[in-house]
């Protein structure tokens, strides 16, 4: 008896010591339904394919209440190891003074390789430093595309637009056909942020912002932006725009229904619509003006990337970067980009779902690779903005009010433009 007991006291200490033995670190992140599924799958896989780290996710809510919550924790000292943070949330923790480790730094001291080269051309820059170096990870990255109604485009007799200018010349037939030639999902990302960086242009003084963020300077008062707006208001009033406010699914859901032809989404939107379509689809790159640009450039990613938060232990640390390092493999990369529809951020990725077949089979999959892939230019980059979701807010409410007739395009960029550039100079207060 005192014997089996010995062994099994012994077990029981030897279980104890391999899991102490791990190092556990947590990550916080704003997805919920099936993209915070897809999170707990790719953690357990980790946790899975190696026995010294064990990696929790937590979701914290939203974009928004995640960025929120782990500012604050890192103010308390209570941080998680890995936040997820919101493209326009990135310069806010970018700048918060000592609150994390470049990703590109904690890969290569825990004794990873890690090449720029190996990302695609659009997914690069979004999270990285002036110089190009990686601060935060690309994760569930995507690009605005066009998702088109293939029906209303056969039932009209025309092609999916290229260009602006095309879209002129075919929307006139897709109303005669009795669709809403088109419609959107978030103006601020797909008709302003994505539109200087598709047309080549600059969006922010200072290198977009990545300079510097003492004296930067917004460009929302464009010629060639307030003449993006001042199309889609005549389209709009002309019944071949339709827009539904600043709610993403309150404008994806005509397009779903089969009543609209074209919707500017996101090319993480693929795998959703698929169950929620009525009609079927297929997508191409977001079009651009040729008399603003003759050929157009890359989009940048939205999504969000991860943060390895700083004051953390070297073994954990290490765990982080080892996750870093996992998560970029070209089976996990492939895994979430089937599993959830954001891009594939590596060419080795991408190269391996396209030699086993995806995209013969989901062909729309693809575009926003493609696009992301795209040449690229001297703006295309993105931006580097503080307290850019309040800048956002300001651009929701003076788009409404171009739709609602209540200001002009060329009246809402002055009033954006001067509300955000307050804004940026507060920003630059808070961040110096």
């Amino acid at each position: 008896m005192f014997k089996k007991l010995s062994l099994a006291a012994l077990a029981l200490s030897m279980t104890a010591s391999t899991s102490l033995a791990a190092t556990n670190i947590t990550w916080w992140h704003g997805m919920g339904g099936r993209n915070g599924e897809v999170i707990n799958e790719v953690a357990q896989k980790f946790n899975a394919a190696q026995g010294e780290c064990v990696l929790t996710p937590v979701s914290k809510g939203t974009y928004e209440e995640a960025l929120s919550a782990g500012i604050a924790a890192f103010r308390s000292g209570e941080q998680p190891n890995i936040l997820q943070v919101f493209d326009a949330g990135a310069a806010t923790i970018i700048n918060a003074k000592g609150a994390v480790v470049p990703a590109e730094d904690l890969i290569k001291d825990a004794g990873f390789e890690f090449n720029r080269d190996d990302f695609i051309e659009g997914v690069r820059y979004f999270y990285a430093d002036s110089e190009g170096k990686f601060v935060g990870m690309p994760f569930n990255s995507s690009a605005p595309i066009m998702y088109v109604n293939t029906d209303a485009l056969k039932k009209a007799g025309v092609e999916a637009p290229k260009t602006w200018e095309e879209f002129e010349a075919i929307a006139p037939k897709l109303k005669e056909a009795g669709y809403i030639p088109l419609v959107q999902s978030q103006l601020t990302w797909q008709f302003t942020e994505n539109f200087f960086s598709r047309h080549n242009l600059q969006f922010a003084s200072n290198n977009n912002g990545y300079d510097s963020v003492v004296d930067t300077t917004i460009n929302v008062t464009d010629p060639n932006h307030v003449m993006m707006y001042e199309k889609l208001k005549a389209w709009y009033d002309q019944g071949l725009f339709g827009y539904y406010g600043a709610g993403w699914n309150d404008n994806q859901k005509p397009f779903e229904e089969g009543k609209v032809a074209l919707w500017i989404g996101s090319s993480g939107s693929f795998g959703g619509l698929q169950k929620t379509a009525t009609m079927p689809f297929s997508a191409t790159f977001l079009p651009f003006w040729k008399s603003v640009n003759p050929e157009g450039v890359h989009t940048f990613i939205g999504g969000a990337a991860l943060f390895a938060m700083s004051g953390k232990p070297e073994a954990e640390n290490k765990c982080t970067a080892s996750f870093f390092h996992f998560l970029t493999s070209p089976e996990i990369q492939k895994f979430y980009h089937q599993a959830t529809g954001y891009v594939a951020i590596t060419k080795a990725a991408y190269e391996l779902a396209k030699s086993e077949g995806f995209y013969n089979e989901k062909p729309a999959a693809e575009v926003g690779i493609q696009q992301l892939s795209l040449p690229g230019g001297e703006w295309d980059k993105g931006y580097r903005m503080g307290f850019y979701p309040q800048i956002r807010s300001v651009m929701e409410r003076e788009y409404n009010r171009i739709f609602a007739g209540e200001t002009t395009p060329k009246e809402a960029m002055e009033t954006i433009k001067k509300e955000a550039d307050e804004l940026l100079a507060r920003f630059a207060k808070t961040a110096g």
